[in-house]
């Protein structure tokens, strides 16, 4: 069983090697492993997600579960906290947990060394060598850093419309998106912070500023070179602190925002592609709940460092499936 688990949402899947089918459970996530009490909130909605398809009439009872958890990179006590617990939770032989970083790399690359650059609300690249070395550039959020995320496009996207509507910067096409996206832009402080998330909710402005940009508005096509350029820099930060076998080096661009389509990616790429480094890109060859299941797989892989397991004593049985969570989890 593989899990991604976010701040957003919790995502399990089944494989059934047997029959090669799969079943899937999604549940809300949790705050992330090094936040107060995250390793609690990170146990609940395990259970929730996977309870479902460990209660299936004649479901499959896996082997292990591998999860890939928001946080585990800053917080490895934590992780092995959680892969404690859920040894004591689940009917499994084996638990591990990583970073769900790590396995949106590994599902991205196959399990191969090399980069991957991950972009959505927030960005991060994480760069894993074929010895293990493992490197992350930026991944810092929204006030100290995620530079050229969705959440930094469209907070300079609405910072634009604002100044352009106080008649302090130019004109811009960004104005009228931000009145039809969130109505009156006097209430758009509150607007950004009503949902306790000001990062989503600024994100969400990112595809107006990606259309503004393609349609020839000056304002937002130099904020969306901005971020490719940004973008750019952090990719090829965590390509220069790791080695692969051969050249060139394997990179990836996952993610949300990669929906933004050309007007961000063709200027990315171009700086990518134009550096001093030897970088291949490569469209990923898969997400994160794939690169949970190899990693589950295949312990053996570049990434093996990273992984936190446990596994189950012959002198200690596996607990039942967990009973339905309550509604609370």
């Amino acid at each position: 069983m593989a899990v991604d688990l976010g701040k957003t949402g919790c995502r399990a899947m089944l494989w059934n090697s047997a029959d090669s089918s799969r079943a899937v459970s999604s549940v809300a996530g949790a705050p992330g492993l090094a936040a107060l009490d995250g390793v609690a909130a990170a146990r609940a909605a395990v259970r929730a997600a996977v309870g479902p398809l460990l209660r299936e009439p004649g479901g499959a009872r896996p082997q292990s579960v591998l999860v890939g958890a928001a946080g585990a990179a800053s917080a490895p006590a934590a992780a092995r906290s959680l892969a404690d617990a859920l040894l004591a939770d689940l009917p499994v032989r084996e638990t591990a947990v990583t970073s769900d970083a790590v396995t949106a790399h590994a599902g991205a690359l196959g399990g191969r060394a090399g980069v991957v650059l991950a972009i959505g609300t927030g960005a991060v690249a994480v760069g894993i060598g074929a010895d293990g070395t493992y490197a992350r550039v930026d991944g810092w959020g929204p006030l100290l850093g995620d530079d050229g995320s969705g959440a930094r496009i469209g907070t300079a996207g609405l910072r634009a419309a604002l100044r352009a509507l106080d008649g302090r910067g130019p004109d811009t096409a960004l104005l009228g998106a931000a009145v039809g996206l969130f109505g009156d832009l006097e209430r758009l402080p509150a607007t950004v912070g009503r949902d306790g998330n000001p990062a989503r909710t600024a994100a969400s402005f990112a595809p107006e500023v990606a259309r503004a940009a393609d349609a020839g508005d000056a304002v937002a096509a130099a904020i969306v070179r901005d971020a490719a350029a940004d973008l750019a820099e952090t990719a090829l930060a965590a390509a220069g602190r790791i080695t692969v076998d051969g050249d060139p080096l394997p990179m990836a661009v996952t993610g949300g925002l990669t929906g933004l389509g050309p007007v961000l990616l063709a200027p990315l790429t171009a700086r990518v592609t134009g550096s001093d480094l030897p970088v291949r890109l490569l469209s990923p060859l898969g997400d994160p709940l794939d690169g949970a299941r190899l990693l589950a797989l295949e312990p053996a892989t570049p990434h093996a460092s990273l992984v936190v397991r446990v596994r189950r004593t012959t002198a200690s049985p596996p607990p039942p499936s967990p009973a339905t969570p309550p509604a609370s989890a």
